[in-house]
């Protein structure tokens, strides 16, 4: 089972848009993988509905999703057919895999034999575009995913690599972000004592500054469209 800083686990897989291999398909991207106990069920639909209409925002920030369940691709094909002609439905357009056997289900410890032998757990991997495993996330059957958090996490992996800070406590985009603990007695000494603009320090191991989300998303999708570009 992959933990947080693994590389995540290599697999070639057929899925709803054809055959991948996942996550060398997918290389320089951010992935959030996901799966589902199983199709024509109340949740996992409400879920796939959201998935799309948060599709663009997620490609904004260089980020695809890939779907599994333990079923057979003609099961998800019916599925999103039916997705898409009910009202309020949508046309799900990202890639969902057949796992029939649960080879990579069980690989990525999306199995939880206390709560079902035979289906997913609602699993959420993100991972970064060098195929790091970033976070984890489980959600039980009766409850579906929080969409506005996966979406921060997102953002916030992303800021803490580009600006090289740490994300506090129920921060989003705008809200100021963490200084690093500093890593020697000098870095203890000026982080304690310093008086840059902007700088809130409250101890020696706690300094916020000030990061607006202008200045986050134009850096985020600048970077993005240029990784865009270089392909």
């Amino acid at each position: 089972m992959p933990l947080i800083g693994d590389m995540a686990p290599e697999f070639n897989a057929q899925t709803t848009n054809g055959p991948i291999h996942f996550p060398n398909d997918y290389a320089g991207k951010w992935i959030i993988f996901f799966s589902h106990p199983s199709d024509f069920t109340p949740v996992c639909t409400s879920e796939f509905i959201r998935f799309q209409e948060l599709l663009s925002q997620f490609k904004e920030m260089n980020t695809d999703l890939v779907a599994l369940s333990i079923g057979a691709i003609p099961s998800h094909l019916a599925w999103i057919h039916a997705i898409s002609e009910m009202d309020g439905g949508a046309n799900i357009t990202f890639p969902i895999i057949a796992d029939m056997d649960a080879n990579i289900a069980h690989a990525y410890g999306m199995i939880h034999d206390s709560a079902s032998d035979t289906h997913a757990v609602r699993a959420v991997f993100i991972i970064d575009p060098r195929g790091i495993i970033r976070t984890i996330l489980y959600y039980p059957a009766v409850l579906g995913r929080n969409f506005t958090e996966i979406m921060r996490i997102v953002v916030a992996l992303q800021t803490a690599d580009a600006f090289g800070v740490a994300i506090p406590a129920d921060w989003v985009p705008g809200e100021h972000v963490l200084i690093s603990a500093p890593q020697t007695m000098r870095e203890m000494d000026r982080q304690q004592h310093t008086k840059a603009r902007g700088i809130d320090s409250r101890a020696w191991f706690l300094s916020y500054k000030p990061l607006s989300s202008e200045v986050i998303y134009e850096r985020l999708t600048k970077k993005n469209k240029g990784n865009k570009k270089q392909k």
